[in-house]
């Protein structure tokens, strides 16, 4: 089965953890940007060129409610991220077994 390609785009925009946190919340329903800004105190500023990166990912989404706008978490651009590292889990087995094996061995000496 064919891994799912994750695009730059994503993974640049989940590499900060300011947007990271801010998708986070997005996971427990929408949110304004005000909102989305206040855990971390940013400036108005900064908080749209997060959101801009998160939205040019497609990981975001926005919509107008009155005045204010309200951002929606877009989670499918993310399953490429997950396919990718997916991959690599067979790399971490091996590992933790060979581990576990020389920490069996050390014990029984």
């Amino acid at each position: 089965m064919p891994r799912r390609q994750a695009h730059a785009t994503v993974f640049l925009a989940i590499a900060d953890p300011t947007r990271r946190a801010m998708l986070e919340l997005l996971g427990s329903g929408d949110k304004s940007a005000g909102e989305l800004g206040e855990p971390t105190r940013l400036t108005q500023p900064a908080v749209s060129q997060h959101l801009r990166v998160l939205r040019d990912a497609g990981l975001v989404r926005q919509r107008k409610q009155g005045r204010q706008r309200i951002y929606s978490l877009e989670p499918a651009p993310l399953e490429g991220v997950a396919d990718w590292v997916s991959y690599f889990e067979q790399f971490w087995d091996r590992g933790l077994t060979r581990l576990g094996s020389f920490l069996d061995r050390r014990t029984t000496q």
